[in-house]
């Protein structure tokens, strides 16, 4: 499994070196450039191997999984427009006005005081579920740690929503700011 890793891995390690050739190692235009094989191959043991070793492909009679071509490595980008180089943006990118801003800042107080009182109803649910099992004794319970144990998912559903509804209030102070 290990040396399939790594069979793979300088595979990979091999194909952007190859394509990133310097032009002058590159072929003539009528000649085509050589192409990159990876084998799929399956050991004596099962398992599958991939590699790039020709050699080795054909002494395990394994089967070509990809051929690529290498190609010449792409032109270099165009010089940047008057506009990007100025700022960084250009003239027709999308602002956001003042009144935008504070509809968007409104519409997200509004889902955040919905959650928060969304929050609120659930934690007073979970207290009220709390109580109410804190208030039933089995038979069975007359060791505290098993009443202990049966009240635990009610005290983390309260504590859950207890940290919720702070994490809203911070979120909605930080909103103010």
């Amino acid at each position: 499994m290990f040396r399939a890793l790594l069979v793979v891995l300088a595979a990979a390690a091999a194909l952007p070196a190859r394509a990133q050739q310097p032009p002058a190692q590159q072929p003539p235009p009528g000649e085509q450039p050589p192409a990159t094989e990876i084998f799929k191959c399956r050991g004596a043991d099962g398992h599958w191997t991939y590699t790039n070793d020709r050699r080795e492909g054909e002494k395990m009679k394994c089967e070509v999984v990809t051929r690529q071509v290498n190609v010449a490595p792409a032109p270099p980008p165009q010089r940047a427009t008057a506009p990007a180089a100025r700022g960084g943006r250009p003239s027709e990118f999308p602002r956001e006005s003042a009144s935008e801003r504070t509809t968007a800042r409104e519409r997200q107080r509004q889902i955040l005081e919905q959650e928060l009182a969304n929050e609120q109803s659930a934690l007073a649910k979970a207290k009220q579920d709390l109580a109410a099992q804190e208030a039933v004794r089995s038979g069975d319970e007359r060791n505290y740690a098993r009443v202990e144990e049966r009240l635990q998912p009610y005290k983390d559903t309260v504590e859950t929503h207890e940290k919720n509804v702070e994490a809203l209030r911070r979120e909605l102070n930080n909103l103010y700011r």
